[in-house]
């Protein structure tokens, strides 16, 4: 190993989390810089910067035995070297063993690289064998010369590490080398688990599992090692769910402290209201407003998720408890990621409630001047009892009079950092509102046991009656005439589509364009037919106009990008043609496809594909086809594109793991949330020092 410089402290107080990465040896400001990069400022960052595959160089291969493919060490003298010209100038220098012949071959080199490989040169490789034109040839091998007595091959698996652009393997190992000298000279990483935890779960200390990681013994499994599930590994990944568990849960204690208003069950707005609905509401939408009601009747905020599939009426049961609020004299705040979904609950709100003698004001980004100041005015006042808007009513000058409740539509869209700040902007005299956080992408079990525990969960798990099951199509662009017509034969027999185009460039403007485009091809080809265009970069105004056109069955088929995937309530369209959907998540599929289907006729959804399909895209489809279970694909979809992409990440504020990885360790989620219970009561002083290990730096959890 390399010694650390003379100049590191190595005393027993040393903290590793604070020693930055630049006191070790050959590590000075560019470097530094490089590294951070890559998320690593400190020596206890290099630590848990793990490596994501191994290479074995413990043993050295016969030249005569190398292999297409496969990786391998081998030892020979070298016959001679050239530089040769074909497609590209390239240095080609042959070398034996006695067992064979084979070439190493350099694009890239120097006139002193060459001149070291002179003939009788010994000379040690590592690289990967591939066919060439003198059979199988390593190129660009790592080497060295070796002299006639031989240098000692590694004792050790050989770690290769997630890096960026200039910062090489060799670099990080001796970095990572001096890291674990440091660690080992200070022992200053306790062990922060407790002794029967890790006796009951058979995990070793925390400085051996670093060691085995960053230097894994050559009889290591390496299958297990690759694949995340080796004990070392998990009991890393264990003790980072802990602390992200254990934060989120001391999150929800600080939220328990203060104070919220008692809003007791009056009935009187509530039962107004479902003697006005021409239906019943289910039994699960009766049960999760009693938890719901339960809640906000203590003085302590409610912090409640619910989840519910797509068309389970969990809008309704939002509905229900701001009228609680609004009985017991408070204002609620109903809050959408997107403007269409915000003014979509406005319309189907404002006249119902209006109905009842409610105030109801809506507020967006884009809504300037006088319109602005009136509708702040109603805030400020306490006249507007309802606000429904983007995340623009929590913005600057924004007030409320008295908000007791923040309903917080499609919760995957924002993040914990985000419900902080909403209960930070409900602060009243040091009351705060309570909160009800939705969302109609289910969230698997595994997702909402690490990503919310800070909330209560609640799941309507029923669908009101006559919904239909949508029937999916998989259907090769190929056969677009087909379908073109099918939508015309459903448009004159009385029905409504929509046909969503959809593309991979996370950009506004093109996908606008693109359905534009399909609007001017479907106006040419379906001209008898009343064709409506919306898509994000319309007005407000007209994007209203639109749908509520749509909503009233004057336009028979609607051309839309993804701004549709949720709030759209529209019974009479039964028919969707998604384009391209093997771009889209499942999630996404689903919630779009949830757009038809509600109402008692047949509903159909055409996923129109381009050809050829890739393996994932073709697996995402065929479950869109077989399923339509939000949870089943909720899980489905986690298991194809991993937590962050399910969650969005950069729009959650969800954690990036060093360590765990939510799907493969799901197994571990009962035992970290039973340990963290009993930690909470028998070792509290483990806490904040969990989470600080872990969580430092995440600003989303740092007030804690």
């Amino acid at each position: 190993m390399t010694a650390p410089s003379s100049n590191t402290p190595c005393a027993p107080t040393l903290d590793l989390q604070k020693v930055p990465v630049s006191e070790l040896k050959g590590v000075g400001p560019k470097l530094a810089e490089k590294l951070a990069a890559i998320h690593i400022e400190t020596v206890l960052d290099l630590l848990f910067h793990l490596p994501f595959r191994y290479q074995d160089r413990t043993r050295i291969t016969p030249i005569g035995s190398l292999r297409h493919g496969v990786e391998a060490v081998i030892e020979g003298e070298v016959m001679g070297s050239a530089i040769v010209f074909g497609r590209r100038r390239s240095l080609l220098v042959k070398i034996q063993d006695g067992t064979g012949i084979t070439s190493l071959r350099f694009y890239h080199f120097s006139a002193a690289q060459k001149n070291s490989l002179n003939p009788g040169a010994r000379i040690r490789c590592f690289g990967e064998g591939r066919w060439g034109k003198s059979g199988v040839e390593l190129y660009h091998p790592e080497y060295e010369i070796v002299g006639a007595t031989g240098k000692s091959l590694e004792d050790h698996l050989t770690p290769i590490y997630p890096t960026t652009e200039g910062l090489h393997q060799a670099r990080l190992r001796a970095m990572a080398e001096q890291a674990l000298v440091m660690l080992a000279t200070s022992k200053a990483l306790p062990d922060l688990l407790p002794k029967e935890l890790s006796q009951e779960l058979g995990f070793i200390s925390l400085e051996k599992a670093l060691n085995y990681l960053h230097r894994p013994p050559v009889d290591a499994v390496l299958s297990d090692l690759e694949a995340g599930t080796h004990p070392a590994q998990s009991r890393l990944a264990f003790e980072e769910l802990l602390a992200n568990y254990l934060c989120l849960r001391r999150l929800r204690e600080v939220a328990d402290r203060h104070a919220a208003p008692s809003l007791q069950n009056k009935n009187s707005l509530t039962t107004k209201l479902q003697a006005s609905l021409p239906f019943s509401l289910t039994t699960a939408q009766q049960r999760v407003s009693q938890e719901i009601a339960g809640d906000i009747a203590r003085q302590t905020p409610m912090l409640r998720l619910v989840q519910g599939d797509v068309g389970s009426g969990k809008t309704l049961v939002a509905v229900m408890a701001a009228l609680h609020a609004i009985d017991n004299d408070y204002q609620a705040a109903i809050m959408a990621p997107t403007e269409i979904l915000a003014e979509q609950h406005y319309l189907n709100l404002e006249p119902m409630l209006l109905a009842m003698g409610i105030s109801t004001v809506y507020l967006s980004g884009k809504i300037k001047g006088k319109q602005r100041t009136n509708v702040l005015q109603a805030m400020e006042s306490g006249q507007a009892q309802l606000v429904v808007g983007t995340h623009a009513l929590f913005q600057d000058g924004v007030n409320f009079s008295k908000l007791g409740l923040i309903v917080v539509d499609e919760q995957h869209r924002f993040g914990v950092h985000q419900r902080l700040a909403l209960r930070e902007k409900g602060n009243h005299d040091g009351t705060y509102p309570h909160q009800l956080i939705m969302t109609a992408t289910p969230i698997p079990r595994t997702l909402t046991m690490s990503a919310y525990a800070d909330l209560d969960c609640s799941i309507i798990d029923e669908l009101p009656p006559g919904r239909t099951p949508v029937n999916t199509i998989l259907t090769p662009d190929a056969r677009r005439h087909e379908i073109i017509e099918r939508i015309s034969n459903a448009c004159r027999d009385g029905k409504q589509a929509y046909w969503v185009c959809t593309l991979i460039e996370e950009s506004e403007a093109l996908q606008c364009q693109a359905a534009e485009a399909t609007y001017a091809q479907m106006q040419q080809l379906l001209g008898d037919l009343n064709i409506g265009l919306i898509h994000g970069r319309l007005k407000a105004k007209e994007k209203a106009e639109i749908m509520q056109a749509f909503k009233a069955g004057n336009i028979q088929l609607l051309i839309a990008t993804t701004v549709i995937e949720v709030g759209v309530d529209v019974p009479n369209a039964s028919l969707m043609v998604i384009e391209n959907p093997e771009r889209l998540g499942l999630a996404q599929l689903h919630q779009l496809r949830g757009r038809v289907g509600r109402g008692k006729q047949e509903s159909h959804c055409v996923l129109l594909y381009k050809s050829p399909l890739s393996d994932v895209a073709k697996e995402r489809l065929s479950i869109m086809r077989q399923s339509n279970d939000g949870f089943f694909i909720a899980e489905k979809d986690l298991e194809i594109r991993g937590p962050g992409e399910v969650l969005g990440t950069r729009q959650t504020g969800l954690m990036e793991f060093k360590m765990a990885d939510l799907m493969r360790d799901s197994h571990l989620q009962p035992r970290v949330k039973l340990w963290s219970e009993k930690i909470r009561t028998s070792h509290p002083e483990l806490i904040v020092p969990l989470i600080k290990r872990w969580l430092a730096g995440s600003e989303q959890y740092g007030h804690v």
